[in-house]
């Protein structure tokens, strides 16, 4: 009975991560089409990255982004080149820089963030207060599942 019971929780949590997984991956595609395409999706997840957590070395942002380090550099440069995040030197090491969001890189992530937010409040608005408060709950549980490392 054991045996029954395990692999009827195993595929209830398979069921529950395929729906999640759609759903994220649903609401996230409409939230990036609501933002406007100023830049592509990996080019805004780093300068959000850069604006969040910076300064950042481009090891650093390497780690964050989960990308090899020649790709972080590859996207700071796009970043540097529209003038959304300057370098500087890093003074803890001569031999490194340090990226950080300029003011025209924190304007565009603050009219994204903007967009996306407003996106969700209309969406939630339309919904019963304790669905709202489920909304909540799952924010909490989704929050604490980034931050695990695994």
């Amino acid at each position: 009975m054991v045996t029954t019971s395990r692999t009827s929780q195993d595929e209830r949590v398979a069921d529950a991560a395929s729906r999640l997984r759609f759903a994220i991956v649903r609401t996230a595609r409409r939230m990036r089409q609501q933002a406007g395409g100023e830049l592509s999706p990996t080019l805004i997840a780093a300068l959000a990255s850069i604006d969040r957590l910076g300064p950042l070395t481009p090891s650093e942002l390497a780690d964050v982004e989960r990308v090899k380090r020649p790709a972080a550099s590859l996207i700071a440069a796009a970043l540097e080149r529209d003038g959304l995040i300057v370098r500087a030197a890093d003074p803890a090491d001569g031999r490194a820089c340090l990226l950080s969001t300029s003011p025209e890189g924190r304007a565009l992530m603050k009219r994204v963030r903007s967009r996306k937010n407003a996106y969700l409040s209309r969406r939630i608005s339309k919904l019963e207060d304790s669905d709202v408060e489920t909304l909540e709950r799952a924010a909490e549980v989704l929050e604490q599942m980034l931050e695990d490392p695994s």
